[in-house]
């Protein structure tokens, strides 16, 4: 008998539906044939608590940390022991498994931890799947491979869930322990990526807070050139009063020139023109998809993600959603007009995009050697019944229509002018932009164009008509909302200080991963470290009180970011998952020594920020301390991760 054991029952049922026999269901099981499907629900297993290595670890002591299992152990998840004893059952039975997890590292380890948990030892395949309907998981389960292929993955993924625990389970108790020393009744919770987001958004809140703003002074000018006017804009020189930014911060200098320019004649001295192609915005990876779902519908990461997964799995309407790449298969091309005709054929916009599309047109989206694990997320091609999602998954599943569909239109081609006169010995600047041909952009609601100049010739001259001067005032940074955080947490490099951590981390995936990002916002909420004010995420109190007590590298960005990199390299067999986790435990040490009441105590007493909701809690009575939940996760996948509030998140 041969055993496909998926991540999920609605994958699972996708392949007993792909299958060439009749299924026959079962408890737990569908049976076709010779082959019978089973299901995981998310993680049966899960790192088992402190206690379970030493019953002296129930109680939260700080002389008992680190504590670092020598021999480590999973355990049942509690609902899960039934479907664990099915599966135990079938695979007794079996003469070959098939893994069919999801094609990603944390799917890899839910499924093969399984495996290994009931001690298998025979042949294991791996059956990669990211769309759910039938046709794909035909040609899927054609394209088995050896699970051995996938074993690196594998080894990440275990070195991640160890080093989250090591992570969360000795920062959150020494840390919560010196809270109930400097008074604060309840868990401090700290993760290796929750704490760097909240992080963020603490130092983002005090720039705001901190915030003086001070006036400067644009001066503007009409010109009269040959071929019509322009404004343009003075660039003053650097003996002026200006600041960082190589803005005036004294109007005195404006005022003169501006009363001298009127009647002036001078010169065009400098002047770029060119005509740019614009390529069409690639089809989406899930983060892009949450940043363009906040900004023009105003959903949160994790609602995108929920309607992702309904799309997937309930509608059968779009391909594996977790994805981090923003490519496709070449061989996807062929099926593509195929695909969108099916994806566009009950909504009228989606109709009148693909009326005006050329599938003749290849953009650069179709690149084998840029798709990994999984490709960036698409239509299958399955009608949509429009009536049956709702308006906010009717929003989602157009956006992910129309960035594949773009790629089938032609770049936006446009004429770019950049002009530099000079008038009275001083500079001024205009630019301007007219569009060549659309191409792509009118898929896309976008702002304003900058308008076009009137034809210019370098060095005609040109005469002063009127001069002004503006008064502005500088502006605070934006509050981080869904849309800019996941972006930040995208391009986290950008936040690191250190020049050669910078240069490092611009290859590496960022903070989170496309799975996580969603969920770490939301657990930073459900624990009372975060408020949404309308669109913008703020800091509480206690989040601002936290950051403030914590030694800058734990909240700062660049350790889980490189972290996440030597996972990444065990992955790719280029780094030791052993050599990983002595690393960690190097550093920890040296962290734990920074648990501090009397710094704590004060940051509770003086921090700034929102008043905030009481943590979400559940589980065991607060008094004990050893077994209480939060109910936040690093992945929405239902019990996809353990739920603890030890987890390092």
């Amino acid at each position: 008998m041969r055993l496909i054991i998926a991540e999920k029952p609605s994958l699972a049922q996708a392949i007993a539906e792909a299958l060439p026999d009749t299924g026959r269901r079962q408890d737990g099981a569908v049976v076709c044939g010779d082959t019978t499907v089973t299901w995981c629900l998310g993680h049966l297993l899960e790192q088992a608590p402190p206690e379970a290595y030493d019953p002296a670890d129930k109680q939260w002591r700080l002389d008992r940390l680190p504590i670092v299992p020598h021999q480590w152990k999973l355990m049942p998840r509690s609902k899960a022991r039934g479907q664990l004893a099915v599966i135990r059952k079938l695979i007794k039975q079996a003469t070959d498994v098939v893994h069919a997890g999801d094609p990603d590292r944390e799917g890899q380890l839910l499924v093969q931890e399984v495996i290994e948990y009931m001690k298998y030892r025979g042949p294991v395949q791996r059956l990669l799947i990211s769309d759910l309907n039938k046709p794909a998981v035909s040609r899927a389960l054609a394209k088995l491979r050896s699970n051995v292929e996938y074993q690196p993955l594998f080894l990440a993924a275990q070195a991640r869930s160890r080093a989250d625990w090591l992570y969360g389970i000795n920062l959150t108790r020494a840390w919560t322990l010196t809270g109930r020393q400097a008074g604060h009744d309840g868990v401090l919770s700290i993760g290796r990526v929750q704490t760097p987001v909240l992080g963020l958004i603490v130092r983002r809140d005090n720039a705001i807070r901190d915030f003086v703003p001070h006036p400067f002074y644009p001066l503007w000018v009409d010109l009269k050139v040959a071929q019509g006017q322009l404004r343009a804009w003075w660039a003053p020189k650097e003996h002026e009063p200006l600041d960082d930014q190589g803005r005036l911060i004294d109007r005195a200098p404006a005022d003169a020139l501006a009363s001298q320019l009127p009647g002036a004649s001078g010169q065009l001295t400098k002047l770029d023109q060119q005509e740019k192609r614009q390529a069409p915005p690639l089809p989406y990876s899930l983060s892009a998809l949450q940043v363009d779902a906040a900004r023009r519908h105003g959903l949160s990461a994790q609602m995108v993600l929920d309607i992702c997964q309904r799309l997937y799995e309930r509608h059968k309407l779009i391909t594996y959603p977790r994805s981090d790449c923003r490519y496709l298969p070449e061989e996807h091309l062929q099926l593509a007009q195929r695909s969108l005709t099916g994806a566009c054929q009950n909504d009228q916009a989606l109709q009148q995009w693909l009326n005006g599309s050329d599938f003749t047109l290849r953009s650069k989206a179709w690149n084998d050697k840029q798709v990994g694990a999984h490709h960036a997320i698409a239509p299958t091609g399955k009608p949509a019944d429009f009536s049956q999602l709702s308006d906010t998954e009717g929003h989602v599943f157009r956006l992910i229509v129309r960035n594949v569909m773009a790629q089938f239109y032609r770049p936006l081609r446009t004429f770019e002018v950049k002009a530099e006169f000079t008038l009275l010995n001083e500079a001024f600047r205009a630019r301007g932009q007219s569009i060549l041909d659309p191409g792509w952009k009118p898929l896309f609601t976008t702002r304003d164009e900058t308008p076009p100049l009137p034809p210019l010739t370098q060095g005609e001259s040109c005469q002063a008509l009127s001069a002004g001067v503006e008064e502005k005032e500088t502006r605070p940074p934006e509050p981080f909302t869904d849309a800019s955080l996941i972006k930040a947490m995208m391009n986290i490099g950008r936040y690191v200080d250190d020049p050669d951590v910078r240069r490092t981390l611009r290859d590496t995936d960022g903070l989170g991963t496309e799975a996580t990002r969603a969920g770490i916002i939301e657990t930073l909420v459900q624990r009372g470290y975060l408020v949404r004010q309308q669109k913008a995420l703020r800091a509480t109190k206690l989040g601002c009180a936290l950051i403030a007590a914590l030694p800058s590298a734990v909240s700062t960005p660049e350790r889980t970011a490189l972290w996440e990199q030597r996972l990444r390299a065990i992955s790719e067999q280029q780094d030791d998952p052993g050599a990983f986790q002595q690393a960690l435990l190097d550093d920890l040490r040296g962290l734990l020594t920074h648990s501090d009441a009397t710094k704590l105590r004060q940051s509770l007493q003086t921090a700034q920020g929102e008043a905030g909701s009481p943590p979400k809690r559940t589980g065991k009575p607060r008094k004990s301390y050893a077994k209480r939940k939060s109910t936040g996760t690093r992945s929405s996948k239902p019990g996809k991760r353990s739920k603890g509030y030890m987890s390092s998140d």
